[in-house]
């Protein structure tokens, strides 16, 4: 169970609206993935689940190495299906 979430500071930088575009479209389960994020430290490869896509990014839900939750879209080529 993920406890706290990722503070302003540390969060993932996320695509804006106008870069992930439409269609969206929301997974009905989510889906484990494993996706490269950039945050003010630089690029950190984490794993989670991706909760919603467009044809040009994922909606991605992760959990950040301190254990805390976070959110992000990111582009797709970034992203890759875990078992």
């Amino acid at each position: 169970m993920v406890a706290d979430r990722v503070p302003l500071r540390d969060q993932a930088y996320s695509l804006e609206p106008a870069q992930y575009g439409q269609p969206l479209h929301r997974a009905e389960t989510a889906i484990p993935v494993r996706a490269w994020v950039l945050t003010r430290h630089g690029h950190a490869r984490v794993d989670g689940h991706a909760v919603a896509w467009t044809p040009r990014a994922v909606l991605l839900r992760y959990v950040d190495e301190h254990g805390r939750e976070g959110t992000a879209w990111v582009w797709a080529n970034a992203v890759t299906r875990r078992e």
